[in-house]
């Protein structure tokens, strides 16, 4: 999904949420918000979030990806159980839908947390860091300790950041 079709289905999201006469709200998270918001890159293979309510949600959901041929978890809440309590901006607010996303520091805390080698980590987390004006792995650090205690973070997670602020 390219950042004009995830906005389009969460508009059809607010549209089906409204059928419903349920308004919505949601957080997103990970690839969704790369793309969205900082234009990291283009596309995404699915939308992360955390919403509300939730049958509602992914009754409203169902209907878009029927209606778009997507896959049923094209929006899915598998990411709630990384999500501590962070602060969060409205990125847009239609009719029956709040969409809300993280600040730049707490979505580079979840990304350096994962900090899988496969993917778009890499990437996510160089861009974050460049937009962040960060210039240290110390920083980083000092914002995922923010958020996550020290044993929820793997030694193969300090290797990952050291290896970015390594690299000319």
């Amino acid at each position: 999904m390219e950042k004009d079709d995830i906005a389009r289905y969460l508009h059809q999201l607010s549209d089906a949420l409204g059928r419903m006469q349920v308004r919505g709200e949601l957080c997103l998270y990970g690839g969704a918000v790369m793309c969205l918001v900082y234009e990291a890159r283009p596309s995404t293979k699915d939308v992360d979030a955390v919403f509300r309510p939730v049958q509602e949600m992914r009754d409203a959901a169902k209907k878009v990806a029927e209606a778009n041929g997507l896959r049923e978890d094209w929006l899915n809440d598998a990411v709630k159980g990384f999500v501590v309590q962070h602060s969060q901006r409205i990125l847009f607010d239609v009719p029956h839908l709040k969409v809300y996303v993280p600040e730049p520091d707490y979505l580079l805390a979840m990304k350096v947390l994962a900090a899988r080698v496969e993917g778009t980590d890499r990437q996510d987390v160089e861009h974050l860091i460049k937009i962040m004006g960060l210039t240290r792995a110390q920083e980083v650090f000092a914002i995922l300790e923010a958020y996550y205690p020290n044993e929820q973070i793997r030694p193969a997670t300090q290797f990952f950041i050291e290896e970015i602020f390594e690299r000319p």
